[in-house]
């Protein structure tokens, strides 16, 4: 252990970072940044010439600081993992996706592992990121990489450190969020720990296992998606009722304790809050045991996106428009505000609802210009007064900044904003309807 505590005090580790999406890239150029060399590996040759050439394609990370690090040698990025044997430590940071069935499909994290299996050595550190339900590590990452021999905790070291990161936040990164580090033996989780303090500004906070810190990732983002869900399902009622949830909220938010405010949407996005609680699902039925209020939460954030195009029929409805032929136009498509990640965006379930009723759906994002669905192409328009003059609605879903709201409340006709991204924006002559 001695040994890997002095490579990596003294920066002479090289570190490998395995998948160059929204956690690695950012996580390999904060290694970079505090003096390692790091070699990032991806199966997509293009992120690997974009990285090669210094071009970012994150938009949390600082294109300058990037095109440094790599001029200066700091980083590379390679679709050979044979480069594996050379570096003294590894974070996994692969997608761990739902299958059609709602399981968890850990694909990517056993091929990435496997790959490191086959150059594992003495004294290297592997740290799995990817989110992922609790026992992965130590049941399908540890067996894979103890098939040659090495035992972790005795000939390498193998840890779990939940990736938190938040696309977007103008507070909180990679580099001061803070890191929980869950090892399968003290001496692991102390060499894991050793490596994020020399990178990050953040609190390293060690757990007694990988399942606790395992857990503790699923706990954050379940407790979001439930109280999401409350905030939806409140909303919907507020509807029924004639209430404005959004003044409801406000008003609750006065209370010095106790409280603390969600809001309601068109629906979940990103990959984390909708996918992960349902990790626990999966693995609870294990031990025979039914998550009942985490799946309750999940139809009722799953059901958001109806309820937006039905919300939208009756307004049409309301201005003698059938959705059959009705023009729509979208403004956001990104899961959440000034962003360009669509990643689970419940725009992508409204759209194909709207165009299944009949609607001539156009839209309208800043950060994305482009997208294919259903084998249709998507261009991004730019919000003119002609355009939203001549839509029958406009569907605001994501509240992005750069959006001139004001030019939007004064040409449109009719609006639904699922985002109260219009609260202060004078309204004169739309029909203006919030979720």
């Amino acid at each position: 252990m001695e040994d890997a505590l002095v490579k990596i005090d003294q920066k002479t580790a090289v570190i490998g970072v395995v998948g160059l999406g929204y956690v690695g890239l950012p996580l390999a150029l904060e290694k970079a940044k505090a003096g390692y060399r790091v070699i990032g590996f991806d199966i997509q040759q293009k992120r690997v010439d974009m990285v090669n050439r210094g071009i970012n394609y994150i938009g949390d990370i600082v294109d300058e600081e990037l095109s440094d690090i790599v001029r200066q040698g700091r980083l590379k990025a390679t679709t050979d993992y044979s480069d594996i044997q050379d570096v003294d430590a590894v974070s996994i940071c692969v997608p761990t996706p739902l299958d059609s069935y709602q399981q968890p499909d850990t694909s990517y994290v056993e091929a990435s592992t496997r790959e490191i299996a086959k150059r594992l050595h003495p004294g290297m550190l592997v740290v799995l990121e990817s989110t992922t339900y609790p026992g992965t590590t130590e049941e399908v990452v540890r067996p894979i990489l103890e098939e040659g021999g090495l035992k972790a905790g005795e000939d390498f070291y193998l840890a779990f450190s939940p990736e938190r990161v938040d696309p977007g936040n103008k507070v909180y990164n990679t580099k001061n969020t803070p890191k929980v580090v869950g090892g399968v033996t003290p001496a692991c989780t102390r060499v894991a720990a050793s490596l994020y303090r020399h990178v990050l500004e953040g609190e390293v906070f060690e757990v007694s296992s990988p399942a606790v810190a395992e857990m503790e990732k699923i706990l954050e983002n379940t407790f979001r998606n439930i109280n999401i869900a409350l905030a939806n399902e409140m909303a919907i009622l507020c509807d029924k009722m004639g209430i404005d949830y959004w003044e409801v909220v406000e008003a609750a938010k006065t209370k010095p304790y106790g409280f603390m405010p969600f809001y309601p949407g068109p629906g979940l996005g990103g990959h984390c809050i909708p996918i992960d609680p349902y990790y626990l699902t999966w693995k609870a039925r294990e031990y025979k045991y039914h998550t009942r209020l985490i799946e309750l939460a999940g139809e009722i954030n799953n059901y958001m996106p109806e309820f937006v195009v039905e919300r939208a029929m009756k307004i049409l409805n309301r201005h003698g428009k059938a959705m059959n032929g009705a023009r729509v136009f979208i403004l956001g498509l990104a899961y959440k505000r000034d962003i360009d990640d669509m990643r689970e965006s419940p725009v992508i379930p409204i759209i194909r609802q709207l165009e299944h009723h009949g609607a001539d759906v156009r839209v309208s994002d800043p950060y994305i210009h482009t997208f294919q669905l259903d084998g249709k192409t998507y261009e991004s328009e730019a919000v003119t007064a002609d355009r939203l003059e001549e839509a029958d609605l406009v569907l605001i879903t994501t509240d992005h900044s750069d959006f001139d709201y004001p030019l939007i409340a004064k040409r449109s006709r009719a609006i639904f904003d699922t985002r109260n991204a219009l609260q202060g924006v004078e309204l004169i002559d739309a029909d203006y309807e919030k979720i």
